[in-house]
């Protein structure tokens, strides 16, 4: 008897994943599945880690119609007051909230060395029944070596981290694609009879995102991902349309086409003064400082990779978004520089927020109306309408 999938079962990942859809700008939330989030303050201002918590931001994005939960994989706190400490596995996290959401898409952040291409490529694959064609796999080499030695790891040298994660991903899709047991034999992996059923329902493959910065991470993103982020905190728009337009030409040359997205943190107020006011209260007055060295730390930067006014202000978007693109000021500033990031090629930004309940609740209320009149989001239909 066959395996093949019924033919109504798998679908074309363009009618069934956000990540596709026809808005210019794109929107999605970067971390709300950690303690804390993205940010590393001792501020009362960050609610407490819930389910209850996660859900009802899931739910506010979708009906908001964000096109994507983006979760940072973590297994151990960073710094010494817990920030990132709690928090929720992305793969049980994206299958719960799957089933409480229409139609945003739910990533999962893998670290490769955690688990074997054929656990990642069934729990994906799970994930993507449950939603019905709605994941999208976040590949990560993982920077925070704790958590390497936690987990009984060697952290790896650069170039071979990525060859370790291209190894990893190219027999991850052998899972998802193959209908018949295959063997495999490389530098780190040995299958013998790889089978893995069902398949995802996304054709031709649940779409992939990665982060990778470096001349080796970008190439890994333009042979592999659908998706790349790229950290746009320094950069004005010339040269972030000039960012895009490099990152196109590396993928076109692999004949592929890969979406811009960058991370970006939201300080919303009813005057600047007061964003940026909140701003130094609650990353400077407040800061969780022993988090933002220990995340510089290991990420290996320092103050001599730049100048010094360059560096502090690196430190404040480390502390403030994990190095996001700052969003601070009144919802016309945010509109406009969210529109700016569009028009330079951008194809989507994940928020995060204070508390990601009320930055929502205000984003969508204040900011989205300016986006849809601006053309790079289109008004959402009510959740009832969607098919």
């Amino acid at each position: 008897m066959s395996n093949l999938a019924p033919a109504d079962e798998r679908r074309d990942r363009r009618g069934t994943n956000a990540l596709f859809s026809a808005n210019p700008l794109k929107l999605g939330l970067f971390g709300p599945n950690c303690d804390r989030g993205c940010a590393m303050t001792l501020s009362d201002d960050v609610p407490l880690l819930t389910w209850e918590y996660t859900k009802k931001i899931a739910q506010l994005a979708d009906e908001a119609g964000f096109e994507a939960l983006v979760p940072v994989a973590r297994w151990k706190q960073i710094g010494d007051n817990g920030f990132n400490g709690r928090n929720f596995d992305t793969y049980t996290w994206a299958a719960g909230l799957a089933s409480v959401t229409e139609r945003i898409t739910l990533v999962t952040t893998a670290h490769v060395q955690a688990s074997h291409p054929a656990v990642a490529a069934k729990q994906v694959a799970t994930i993507d029944h449950i939603s019905g064609g709605r994941t999208c796999l976040n590949i990560v080499n993982g920077w925070f070596e704790p958590e390497f030695k936690m987990l009984g790891g060697s952290f790896l040298p650069h170039d071979q981290r990525y060859r370790y994660t291209s190894e990893w991903f190219e027999l991850l899709e052998r899972f998802w694609l193959e209908e018949d047991e295959f063997d495999f034999r490389g530098e780190f992996f040995t299958v013998e009879g790889g089978y893995s059923q069902p398949k995802p329902i996304q054709l031709p493959r649940p779409a992939i995102m990665n982060a990778g910065g470096s001349k080796t991470g970008r190439d890994f993103v333009a042979r592999y991902a659908d998706s790349g982020y790229a950290l746009l905190a320094g950069y004005d728009l010339a040269s972030t349309r000039a960012l895009v337009e490099e990152r196109r030409a590396e993928a076109a040359a692999y004949g592929r086409e890969v979406d811009t997205w960058t991370t970006a943190y939201v300080i919303q107020r009813d005057t600047a003064e007061e964003a940026e006011a909140y701003r130094q209260h609650v990353f400077v007055d407040e800061v969780d400082e022993s988090a933002g060295q220990s995340a510089a730390h290991y990420l290996g930067l320092n103050s001599s990779a730049m100048a010094p006014d360059q560096w502090e202000e690196f430190k404040l978007h480390l502390r403030a978004g994990y190095g996001g693109y700052p969003l601070v000021g009144t919802a016309e500033q945010i509109a406009e520089s969210l529109i700016g990031l569009s028009q330079a090629g951008v194809t989507g930004v994940s928020l995060s927020f204070v508390d990601f309940v009320s930055g929502l609740d205000r984003f969508v209320a204040e900011v989205m109306p300016l986006l849809e009149n601006a053309g790079v989001r289109k008004p959402v239909p009510a959740l009832s309408a969607v098919s």
